[in-house]
């Protein structure tokens, strides 16, 4: 069936849309009736001493039937893994027992009959906490006077790359220095963190998590909670949104976990709003400087990326994030001589996790800004530069210096394509149109970028086909919103002839597939999609051979019509097998194969945004007017599904551009943990979005697909970016720190802002 590459309607869409979508926080599994509800008591500040936790009045309280404190969840801690430089006493444990680091970290948990009853006595419990001071900007904590960890001796977390004094910049005739702020950002899915626990009859527990990586999550609290293999079945029902903030096993679920296994009844938990914001996790959190140095003609030389990351409290997966921004530091340029370092270090702040595109969208506002300070250092449009610049069509697969490979590409013409549709030169004469006038002035940036995708080790899939004729695919992979049902589909569809009704996707159930990376990283389409085409070529395989045994024919006169999904002879007099036909001879009565598929290398999507935005040189306020972008994923499945993760992904991008920042003040405390506070941009914010394809599709996998899921974010942040600067900078103004709101590029327009620069 010619489904590939044809813009076939979600068919997930109907059952959410409607309202009967299953979430963890409206399961009415019967064996969660009369479960238990848990609720967390927090820290209201950033570092003290616990010196005593009294729970007796909340014992007391209505309907509560258990509050635990600190050591008394008898789970240990998990000490960070994978990073250079963090010590064991880094562990984050269940509860905070002798000292909290962050605002918002759990120190005790209530257990009540009634989630309204957990939550009052939560208010009853006193903490007694002996101040200490915090540490709150990454740049202070790698000072190291204030200790996060005093046994640990140092704030310092993991170490990527490095710089050698190698005269890099000795032949450019310009080198400027900028520090650009990448701030901490909320991921803000539309389901907080919820989780439902019950005792299972073998001694283990069923756990219904909002998560995106159901296989990872069992692992990790089967080890922590001392579980046997099998005897932790974890499910992800729908999921309202993830971006890298759901993955894993938090603490809070650790000990939902614990909670069940010490009372033996069910237990359930959801957080607020303000509790999400407060410690779910948040993203970014770097502090960049970047050199970049070069000849007058346009010519970029040498460019060297200096990261200091805040990986939070506890540096798990956060404090590893350095490492794809150091690996994207050249972004997509070819620069001779490139360097990068990154660091992180703890500080006293809720933890930082993978947030849409985990790294590298951090990579790519570092040069994309750097690239257009150069261009404005040496009196010559942006656009030029970046054509000059940009790794040529006939260079790949291309090795940078910092040690990525990049497969397939065509980064000129993704430029060059934008800049046609945009009518480049008509919005430079809109500008010197404008310029002097006074009022809204006009603002054009561009983001040429290139990003790592297929992250995350194998993938796994099972493929069914049954004596009715039905397809069932099991998948590891879990989403919250991608279309992986539709995708998967289409995929099956095409390569075994059925029609998309006749196809199930599986995906959430640890009990149905015995291992799974997960959904992050771009990397599903990839994996999962590329095991399922394995999967149905080896059933392919298995059913010609039956097939032409049941026809009594050769095999090379035997073939599989896919238009009809019929194995037919090449005499048209004799009569055609069906699936169901050809499942039902076999012993099983039904076809099955396993396949874990692993990416032989990891591949790599780019293009070039352009935003257009007008500033009220007055007021300091920006509107969005415009935006285009060019993106290249290889070969697209669905390019409708393709179009909304592009369409959320610039959203986001634009989101802390603009107006997201998760800020605290100089003591720790949260300054934006309400939606009053944290303003994320709404449709009414923004414009209309024109998305144009280009297609280089990759040899590193069997579809030639690249991920799409992460790109928008990462272009659209230094597009709008640069857009601003743009509309302001003949007024002097070189750099402003996001997010952009009319406050700072106020205050930028009044300062006009000076950067350094070495002239040479």
């Amino acid at each position: 069936m010619a489904l590939l590459g044809t813009r076939v309607t979600r068919v997930e869409d109907l059952r959410l849309l409607v309202g009967k979508g299953t979430f963890v926080d409206n399961l009415r599994e019967p064996e969660l009736a009369g479960c238990l509800y848990a609720a967390f008591v927090r820290s209201p500040v950033a570092h003290a001493g616990i010196a005593a936790v009294d729970a007796d009045a909340a014992r007391a309280a209505p309907g509560v039937v258990a509050v635990f404190a600190g050591a008394e969840v008898d789970l240990p801690a998990v000490p960070p893994v994978g990073l250079s430089h963090a010590s064991p006493a880094m562990a984050e444990p269940v509860l905070a027992t002798d000292t909290v680091r962050y605002a918002g970290e759990p120190v005790a948990v209530v257990v009540a009959e009634d989630p309204y009853l957990a939550a009052d006595a939560v208010g009853l419990v006193v903490v007694d906490y002996h101040l200490r001071t915090a540490v709150v900007s990454a740049t202070a904590a790698l000072v190291g006077d204030v200790l996060v960890f005093p046994q640990a001796g140092s704030n310092l977390a993991h170490q990527a790359g490095q710089f050698s004094d190698d005269g890099m910049f000795d032949e450019c005739e310009v080198r400027l220095t900028c520090d650009i702020r990448n701030q901490r950002v909320a991921a803000v899915p539309l389901e907080t963190r919820a989780a439902a626990c019950r005792p299972a009859a073998d001694g283990g527990l069923v756990l219904w998590l909002s998560t995106q990586t159901p296989h990872l999550v069992r692992d990790e609290l089967s080890e922590r909670l001392a579980l046997l293999p099998g005897q932790l079945r974890v499910l992800a029902p729908d999921v309202g949104g993830g971006f890298g903030a759901k993955g894993g096993a938090d603490r809070e679920v650790a000990a939902i976990c614990w909670l069940t296994r010490h009372l033996g009844r069910a237990v359930r938990w959801s957080e607020s709003r303000s509790e999400s914001m407060l410690a779910m996790g948040h993203g970014r959190g770097q502090q960049l400087t970047v050199t970049i140095g070069g000849r007058r003609d346009g010519t970029i030389l040498a460019y060297r990326l200096d990261v200091l990351a805040d990986a939070g409290a506890y540096p798990g997966y956060g404090g590893w994030l350095i490492s794809p921004t150091v690996l994207m530091a050249a972004g997509a340029y070819a620069i001779p001589h490139v360097q990068a370092r990154g660091r992180s270090v703890v500080t006293n702040t809720a933890p930082v996790r993978p947030y849409r595109g985990a790294g590298r969208p951090e990579a790519t506002a570092a040069i994309e800004r750097a690239v257009d300070l150069f261009a404005a250092e040496i009196g010559m449009d942006a656009a030029e530069v970046r054509r000059r610049n940009l790794v040529p069509r006939d260079a790949f697969p291309y090795a940078t210096p910092t040690g990525a490979e990049y497969d397939t590409g065509d980064y000129v013409g993704a430029l060059d394509a934008v800049l046609t549709a945009a009518d480049y030169p008509a919005l430079r004469a809109e500008q010197a149109r404008r310029r002097g006038t006074g009022g809204w002035q006009y603002g054009v940036g561009l983001s040429s970028y290139v990003e790592v995708t297929g992250l995350g080790g194998d993938e796994y899939a099972r493929l069914e086909i049954g004596a009715d004729g039905s397809v069932v695919a099991h998948v590891g992979t879990a989403p919250q919103g991608q279309g992986h049902d539709t995708t998967f589909a289409m995929l099956l569809a095409d390569r075994l002839g059925v029609s998309l009704e006749r196809i199930s996707v599986r995906h959430g159930d640890t009990a149905a597939l015995p291992a799974g990376g997960g959904t992050f990283g771009s990397r599903s389409l990839q994996l999962a999609g590329s095991a399922l085409h394995e999967a149905a070529e080896r059933l392919n395989d298995e059913a010609h051979a039956l097939a032409a045994t049941a026809l009594q024919l050769a095999e090379h006169r035997v073939g599989l019509d896919r238009t009809t999904g019929t194995w037919r002879s090449d005499d048209a007099a004799l009569a055609g097998l069906t699936w169901a036909d050809v499942a039902g001879r076999t012993a099983a009565r039904k076809l099955t194969v396993d396949v874990k598929y692993a990416l032989p290398h990891r591949t790599f999507t780019f293009g070039t945004h352009l935003a257009v935005v007008e500033v009220d040189i007055e007021t300091g306020a920006v509107s969005l007017v415009r935006y285009l972008a060019v993106d290249d994923a290889g070969t697209i499945v669905n390019p409708l599904l393709a179009e909304g993760q592009r369409h959320g992904g610039i959203a986001q991008g634009i989101g802390q551009a603009l107006y997201e920042e998760m800020a605290y003040d100089d003591d720790g405390n949260p300054l934006t943990v309400t939606l009053a506070d944290y303003t994320i941009p709404g449709a009414a914010d923004l414009p209309g979005i024109d998305l144009l394809w280009q297609h280089t599709p990759t040899p590193h996998n069997p579809l030639g697909a690249k991920g799409i899921g992460e790109a928008g974010t990462i272009g659209a942040l230094p597009a709008v970016h640069n857009a601003v600067v743009d509309a302001v900078s003949y007024l002097g103004v070189r750099h402003i720190d996001l997010p952009l709101t009319p406050h700072r590029v106020w205050r930028a327009i009044a300062s006009a802002s000076v950067i350094d620069r070495d002239d040479r």
